[in-house]
């Protein structure tokens, strides 16, 4: 791993640090690139990218001819949010810990179509799933036309149970959109069996990909749902051949939505190297450590009485992300000081309505000893 000695690192929640292979594959595909650009973008990318995209549709339990490259996931949820036709009147429903970005997407695209915008309040700290998926169930009406949600919270890392909240929309005709960006490597994937009507999540965070490499998958029978985000030189495909290879490397209807133009698709097509660079290590083993990480964090963390653990303990239900709620007089600005500052350690401080929040992102290159490292500084800030 590529890793600054100095930092105790405990933000893979926000974006993964590179494993030296993947770098280096980066770099020699962006060397080709800049000794001839028109051999590698005409010759070599095609059946690169192909197969790139059959190596992430494997790993993800997905069909490689539903699957778009994407910079990252909130390019992929603009795709599918400008690209969207939906009946009118009715509402566009969110839960009320969305990702902040997104739910300005979201807002926009209601305005356009003169829909109306409404959140629910998800149960975070719930002690089983079936409570989850009843909140949602809940929460859709006769008027609901499409759903929205985060796979994992971002600030709390509770893991939500996608495929029955996807089931429980399809059920009612509501069209449902997920924002992975921290499920691929968090989550043991199905994207298939999931079987939400859009998914998409970035490569960039517990896949330890490049920075650019994210994905939008198409569930079945929503081929034709969309419009693209850029017009470029796939507008117009061939229908006959809709789904079939081509010489691009995609099919002509994923060159309909993914062709942007000029690009750099290190990002891309270095993400099989990641898939391997985990894959070698052994994902079973991986997910072993995360989980003693997390165990650790819980035990000592779980030392100071004014720190209020948010994220459930139902394994079905939490990942490799483990929130607390700060003190009601935390001083927000002094403990990302202190915390950066003094002890070198880079975990964030998320803002929420209910209180700020410290979020500790732990993946399998994290030690003990960082987490520990964490802990003193919170002691200080704690004491005060």
């Amino acid at each position: 791993m590529h890793l600054e000695p100095s930092i105790a690192n405990l933000n893979t929640g926000s974006f993964g640090p590179l494993p030296r292979v993947v770098l280096e594959r980066a770099n020699q595909l962006r060397l080709c690139l800049a000794e001839e650009p028109m051999d590698f973008l005409l010759r070599q990318y095609p059946p690169l990218l192909w197969q790139a995209r059959e190596k992430l549709a494997s790993f993800l339990g997905a069909d490689p001819t539903r699957l778009i490259f994407t910079a990252n996931v909130s390019c992929a949820i603009n795709i599918v949010a400008s690209g969207l036709s939906l009946a009118q009147p009715g509402e566009i429903l969110l839960t009320d810990h969305e990702y902040g970005a997104m739910h300005w997407c979201w807002e926009r695209a209601a305005q356009r179509q003169g829909l109306t915008l409404r959140t629910f309040p998800l149960p975070i700290q719930a002690e089983d799933p079936a409570e989850i998926v009843a909140a949602f169930a809940g929460a859709m009406n006769e008027r609901t036309r499409l759903l929205f949600f985060s796979h994992v919270l971002s600030p709390t890392g509770l893991v939500l149970p996608a495929r029955e909240i996807c089931a429980e929309a399809r059920r009612r005709g509501i069209l449902s959109v997920v924002d992975g960006a921290h499920a691929p490597a968090m989550v043991a994937l199905q994207l298939e069996q999931i079987a939400a009507d859009f998914y998409t999540g970035n490569c960039h965070k517990w896949m330890l990909a490049p920075t650019g490499s994210g994905f939008l998958h198409i569930g079945k029978g929503n081929e034709d749902r969309l419009q693209p985000l850029h017009v470029s030189w796939g507008y117009r495909p061939d229908r006959r051949q809709f789904d079939q290879r081509d010489e691009s490397g995609s099919t002509p209807r994923l060159r309909f939505y993914e062709f942007e133009g000029t690009r750099d698709p290190a990002p891309w097509l270095a993400v099989p190297a990641a898939i391997e660079f985990q894959e070698q290590l052994g994902f079973d083993r991986i997910r072993a450590r995360n989980a003693e990480l997390v165990a650790h964090v819980r035990r000592r963390l779980g030392e100071f009485p004014s720190l209020r653990l948010i994220t459930p303990a139902h394994s079905q239900l939490h990942g490799f992300l483990t929130a607390y709620r700060l003190p009601p007089n935390a001083d927000i600005t002094r403990w990302r000081k202190v915390l950066w500052e003094k002890y070198h350690v880079e975990a964030p401080i998320p803002e929420r309505p209910e209180g700020p929040i410290l979020r500790v992102s732990t993946h399998f290159y994290n030690t003990v000893e960082e987490i520990d490292l964490l802990c003193r500084a919170v002691a200080e800030l704690v004491s005060v």
